[in-house]
């Protein structure tokens, strides 16, 4: 029997764990950055236009962020990201304004898109055993031509003003695309930490040796990540063009430093093995903030880019000393060094471990 004591002492050591993580620093750090911007602006970042737009824009990097995080998640790199998004975008803008498809109908079409393509892509890497960043990177050219080849150099602006209302609408000052993505990023976590497909992705991207002994089809766990790479793009797909004043081929083109900055600085390993959802939420927060403060003070955006991969690779250098340290210190005791997050573990062990506190 559990008793009050040891679900206090539990809830305290999760409490403990948490303030060490990565999420608790970038919940500060988001906290400080609002508060600080508000001030800058003498109040006027809190008034309600001002967060409704904050929100609105925030929506789409959340949603590739854990887009390339599920692609992460099994030790992937997905760099059809934004392709795959300004494609998607361009399609549904081409149905609307251009061969009078009903909104729902584009919608779905251009969700389904991006799903298929992510699932092809995921099939054609398993099935010809070529490295997923170079068949990514080939389908990436691929869908900038399809994008530029529907859009042209126009801009589509002419599609279903439903659309265009969903995008407004805020109810409370919270954007429906804004709370579209939170809905996106709780379902993610529910299936990563709680169902056992979810388990699975995750001892496949940490052990892949140690899945296949355990019955796990790797190279299935593969083509289910890209699949679901692509569902989230497509749904990224569908609130930059229901917030945008109209979509052309230059949509997504600045998607995919944003989506591997997202999951990285918010814990996720290159390695596999491990998600962070609500560090990726974090992190898109943050890299908002930036884009807000580049606004207020005018600054030059090609400073923020490059604080933003600085960040990035500040990020990756920290965790690969740590875990060089780790090694190390692993060897000097005589023992095993502790494996990567979520590596050799058994399927209904690795959600525990996955690297949701970070």
């Amino acid at each position: 029997m559990i008793t009050i004591n040891d679900r206090g002492g539990c809830a305290g050591a999760v409490l403990r764990r948490f303030s060490r993580s990565t999420a608790m620093t970038l919940l500060c750090v988001t906290l400080a950055g609002y508060l600080a911007l508000g001030v800058a602006s003498s109040g006027e970042f809190f008034q309600g236009p001002s967060v409704r737009t904050f929100l609105q824009y925030l929506a789409t990097p959340i949603l590739i962020g854990l887009a390339q995080m599920a692609a992460l998640c099994v030790g992937q790199l997905n760099l059809a990201v934004g392709a795959l998004g300004g494609f998607t975008a361009c399609l549904m803008g081409v149905l609307m304004a251009d061969d009078g498809v009903p909104a729902p109908i584009a919608v779905a079409a251009g969700v389904l898109a991006a799903t298929l393509a992510g699932l092809v892509t995921g099939v054609f890497i398993v099935a010809t055993r070529i490295n997923g960043f170079i068949v990514t990177l080939g389908t990436m050219t691929i869908l900038v031509g399809a994008q530029y080849r529907l859009a042209g150099t126009r801009t589509i602006d002419g599609y279903s003003p439903t659309l265009r209302d969903l995008g407004r609408a805020a109810p409370l000052n919270l954007p429906l695309v804004f709370l579209t993505a939170l809905a996106a990023a709780a379902l993610l976590a529910a299936f990563m930490y709680r169902a056992t497909a979810g388990r699975r992705l995750l001892a496949a991207g940490g052990n892949p040796l140690a899945a296949r002994l355990s019955g796990i089809s790797t190279n299935r766990q593969i083509v289910f990540a890209h699949t679901l790479s692509g569902l989230l793009v497509g749904v990224a797909a569908v609130t930059a063009t229901a917030s945008l004043p109209g979509v052309n081929s230059s949509v997504g083109g600045d998607w995919l430093l944003p989506s591997f900055a997202a999951p990285i600085i918010g814990g996720v390993s290159l390695n596999g093995g491990s998600v962070a959802v609500f560090g990726t939420v974090l992190a898109a927060f943050v890299m908002r903030l930036i884009d807000a403060a580049r606004a207020q003070f005018s600054l030059d955006p090609s400073w923020v880019n490059f604080l933003i991969g600085l960040v990035v690779l500040g990020t990756v250098v920290g965790g690969r000393i740590h875990q060089t340290h780790l090694e190390k210190k692993g060897k000097a005791q005589g023992r095993t060094p502790p494996a990567p997050v979520g590596r050799g573990q058994p399927v209904d062990a690795a959600l525990p471990n996955a690297g949701g506190a970070q």
